[in-house]
């Protein structure tokens, strides 16, 4: 099935290269995007961005996309700030959207993209899904799912330093094993400054990890990931002092409230792209 929108409101490339979503790749006029066990393509045709997926993945994918949400006045909300440089970006990245992904692989991919490169993090999660998920086919194309905690858990430290891992592998052995445990859909009902205390509970999880998977798996939009470009923005751009990450995330969080989020993603995005 094919679901199209506006694509002033949708640009694929920079929904998917703003580093929130490691499984996707170019396909020729787009991209194939993989999440959990579903797949689909996304590209421009005209004025519209299309997705192609089964017919069954049809819902999955609208959400994913978060194709219920007003993208325009997100935009119009960030510049209203007055903030010269947020307004710049906002309007040239206003393409760009918020993914609602699946709450455990984001919890994994987040905990191996700590200290690591983007070419390097999608390598390690495509090895991870090769030897441990579900052979699927997807306009004649062969992909692996996102494998369960169960599989992960049962896995073993070396399986994952085999994946290139490196120390992240026992971080992944015992946080898959007391996710196959407990379950996460308790922390659904926490508050988002509590449900990063919990996140930061879980081996292998700091504080810009934290925000990461509150923001892109528990859909928490006033969540707001401090890493080097935004420290880079705080600096330039708004005349910062704070050295302290989890300082400089509560400023921009008290600054902007529940549109955190989409403003952390404006200012990621257009720094790193230097618009």
């Amino acid at each position: 099935m094919k679901i199209t929108y506006d694509a002033q409101y949708f640009n694929p490339q920079a929904v998917l290269e703003c580093g929130q979503i490691f499984r996707f790749h170019p396909f020729g006029k787009g991209y194939t995007v993989l999440s959990a066990d579903k797949a689909c393509r996304v590209y421009v045709d005209g004025n519209q961005t299309v997705i192609e997926c089964n017919p069954d993945d049809g819902d999955y994918f609208y959400n994913y996309f978060d194709l219920n949400n007003d993208y325009k006045s997100i935009v119009e909300r960030a510049k209203s700030h007055n903030i010269p440089q947020l307004s710049h970006y906002a309007e040239l990245s206003k393409g760009l959207r918020l993914l609602n992904q699946n709450k455990e692989e984001m919890l994994y991919s987040f905990i191996i993209s700590q200290n690591n490169n983007i070419p390097r993090i999608k390598g390690i999660i495509s090895r991870i899904c090769g030897g441990l998920g579900e052979k699927r086919e997807f306009f004649g194309e062969e992909y692996y799912t996102f494998p369960t905690s169960e599989k992960l858990s049962k896995a073993g430290k070396e399986f994952f330093k085999d994946c290139g891992c490196g120390y992240r592998d026992s971080y992944l052995a015992e946080t898959s094993a007391r996710v196959l445990n407990e379950g996460i859909a308790h922390l659904d009902k926490l508050s988002t400054p509590d449900l990063k205390k919990a996140l930061l509970t879980y081996k292998g999880v700091g504080g810009k990890v934290a925000d990461c998977i509150s923001l892109f798996g528990f859909s928490r939009r006033d969540s707001f990931p401090v890493d080097v470009w935004i420290e880079k923005v705080y600096r330039e751009d708004f005349n910062g002092a704070l050295t302290d990450r989890n300082k400089i995330t509560e400023y921009f969080q008290n600054l902007f409230g529940e549109d955190a989020g989409y403003i952390q993603q404006y200012l990621f995005y257009g720094k790193r792209q230097n618009l």
